[in-house]
């Protein structure tokens, strides 16, 4: 609920940016919808009609948007390598990992949402403060979540790319955070992946070189290791050390 309050701060300010420069309006009522456009001097504002579009255009990738301003993606691609390393094509399914991905995103995100909740969502409810002030107040602190785990050298490319002067980094625009904070986490959760491949390809290794001793030439290694490697992540508790390192990975 939060989350799509924030996106609504977001199209308020998008829309606020256009100049009102209309005196007359023109509608139409659909129905139980009406959509007006600004006239001057008669004549229909086009801009009104663009604007429109963009907010619909916009309003439908929000839930995208978001989810990359998050510990989604780290958190959706490490568990998608765990079922990965442990050759599982359908368990479990897509969308339990998906939606573990989001409540464990929630538990993490819980923190920024109260601080954007007191700072900027409660004032701007209260008419305390206008809208702009509330989404500068709310990507404040998406921007201060998103630096953290962010690798300088990510921030430094997209800042030289978009040729910006000498800024301090809790000032830079999400333009340049949000991109330099997706790679950052697609590098991070690549490395987790890789360390969690490691003990799998090992099991499969020795499996493998155990069956040649034998001669057992012609029977598949996947049908001794599979089972291995499915009683060593239940014994290790692996879904927990999983989720575990998930979380302490942004710090909590």
């Amino acid at each position: 609920m939060r989350m799509i309050i924030f996106a609504a701060l977001v199209l308020f300010f998008l829309l606020g940016i256009f100049p009102a420069s209309a005196q007359t309006n023109t509608s139409a009522n659909l129905g139980p919808l009406s959509i007006s456009l600004n006239t001057v001097n008669g004549q229909p504002d086009v801009d009104s009609g663009i604007k429109i579009l963009f907010t619909l255009t916009l309003l439908s990738l929000a839930p995208s948007i978001m989810l990359l301003m998050t510990c989604f993606t780290r958190i959706a691609i490490v568990l998608g390598f765990v079922r990965s390393a442990l050759q599982l094509q359908g368990a479990p399914a897509n969308q339990i990992i998906i939606g573990l991905s989001l409540f464990i995103t929630y538990f993490v995100m819980a923190p920024v949402w109260e601080n954007i909740n007191r700072e900027a969502l409660t004032p701007y409810q209260a008419k305390q403060i206008t809208s702009a002030v509330a989404l500068d107040r709310a990507s404040k602190q998406i921007c201060g979540f998103m630096l953290k785990p962010t690798r300088p050298k990510d921030l430094e490319v997209f800042v030289s790319m978009a040729k910006l002067p000498p800024t301090k980094v809790e000032d830079l625009p999400l333009r340049v955070v949000t991109p330099a904070f997706i790679i950052s986490e697609l590098r991070t959760a690549f490395q987790m992946g890789f360390l969690i491949y490691v003990p799998f390809i090992l099991i499969d290794i020795v499996v493998a070189t155990v069956l040649m001793s034998m001669g057992m030439m012609m029977m598949p290694p996947m049908t001794i290791s599979l089972p291995l490697k499915l009683l060593l992540f239940v014994l290790v508790d692996g879904w927990t050390l999983v989720v575990q390192s998930l979380v302490r990975s942004f710090g909590m």
